[in-house]
């Protein structure tokens, strides 16, 4: 059970990622409509074709988020859906429009993401959740009462943990938890987009970078910037008479375990193997058919589990994995060959959706610089929170 690829990915936007936003500056429902607008065009689609929305939180709208974006760019739709899925967020929107095309809800679906809003309004309203990172800090949560008085908060202490857990049940290589920044840095060096464009590291860059959060090393934390991400997802029909070559969404799966490491039943076998194993057994396809996987980056251990976990290598393999192998998108196994968060960056929200869209235009054969000579099956993965809810997608070319 599972999609029966009936629905592609025709259309992609990507705002080019700013770690200081420049020129003009948007409220995120304006960046909302910028970036439909976009994909849109790029499919070859106009707005009247609109008639499904997939939205997250925007600022002007502390609920009723759908309506209020459809009703600012004049859609009256079929299909409305606001995702909360953290990082994951991108990747399970895009299966969520999949299965409404295929139960006839809608046939032409945007899914954006803009980043944190800009500009702030003045005199804003405390939000003290923010600083607590995936830690809800709301009177009567349990992360308010049992995680944040002790100091469990934030992901940098989350992932620290889990890769301190993996180093005493695996061991650990802080040289090849570099390499997998170091790679990913190389493919944003082709990148024209990547906020990190131009500047490529070493492995002792990365180790030498100060330790936030031990074992993790700066340069080993994905970089948030402005930005934002947006893909149009249709019918078989309407995809005909697309410019693009469509991909299909041809699997899917989703896990949700916890919210954050306390309550973790094992902190190194995450979510993403039933997310996985679902994606792929709904595909109908091995990961030896995969020619490039796009996956959530936002801390190098979140990378070298989600190897193992989704099925790539053995459990406690995965530094074997990364010694052996070449991630760039010249090598033989090309990972995040947009630069990934850690060097593309993370637009909020949109750095999941940033894992989407450079799938979708590597498939496309439009990713620029850094297109790969074949690319026609694609694994992405999600990620909220520290290894909390995870999605993975299988999509495919003709």
């Amino acid at each position: 059970m599972g999609l029966n690829g009936g629905a592609a990915i025709v259309g992609v936007a990507e705002m080019k990622p700013e770690r200081k936003p420049s020129g003009v500056q948007l409220f995120s429902i304006e960046r909302w409509a910028e970036l439909a607008r976009t994909a849109l065009f790029d499919a070859g689609l106009k707005a009247k074709d609109i008639d499904g929305i997939s939205v997250a939180g925007i600022r002007e709208a502390s609920m009723f988020a759908p309506s209020t974006v459809a009703e600012y760019i004049g859609a009256e739709v079929n299909y409305a859906e606001f995702v909360d899925l953290g990082g994951a967020t991108g990747a399970g929107m895009i299966w969520r429009a999949a299965a409404a095309i295929e139960a006839g809800m809608a046939e032409v679906v945007v899914c954006a993401l803009p980043s944190t809003p800009i500009p702030q309004p003045p005199n804003p309203a405390p939000m003290t959740g923010r600083f607590f990172g995936a830690s809800s800090a709301n009177f009567g949560s349990p992360q308010a009462e049992f995680d944040i008085p002790y100091g469990n908060l934030a992901q940098n202490c989350g992932y620290a943990m889990v890769a301190n857990r993996y180093a005493a049940e695996f061991g650990y290589d802080e040289a090849v938890l570099a390499k997998i920044a170091v790679d990913q840095r190389t493919n944003a060096c082709a990148n024209p987009n990547a906020v990190f464009f131009g500047q490529p590291i070493t492995v002792e860059d990365v180790l030498n970078s100060p330790v936030i959060a031990d074992p993790l090393h700066l340069l080993e934390i994905v970089m948030p910037v402005a930005g934002g991400s947006a893909v149009v997802v249709t019918s078989k029909e309407v995809a005909a008479r697309c410019k693009n070559r469509p991909v299909w969404i041809t699997g899917a799966g989703e896990r949700l375990a916890s919210k954050t490491p306390t309550y973790m039943p094992d902190l190194v076998r995450t979510p993403i193997k039933h997310a996985s194993d679902r994606a792929f057994d709904s595909a109908g396809i091995t990961r030896a058919d995969i020619d490039m996987v796009s996956i959530y980056d936002c801390y190098t251990i979140t990378v070298l589990l989600s190897f193992e976990d989704a099925g790539f290598c053995g459990k406690g393999e995965g530094l074997d994995f990364v010694r052996e192998h070449d991630l760039t998108y010249k090598g033989d196994f090309p990972s995040n060959t947009h630069g990934g968060q850690l060097s593309f960056g993370q637009a909020g929200l949109a750095g999941g959706m940033s894992h989407v869209t450079e799938s979708a235009n590597q498939i496309m054969g439009k990713a620029g610089p850094q297109q790969m000579e074949k690319c026609d099956n694609v694994f992405v993965s999600g990620n909220g929170g520290i290894l909390s809810e995870q999605v993975a997608l299988i999509l495919q070319g003709d």
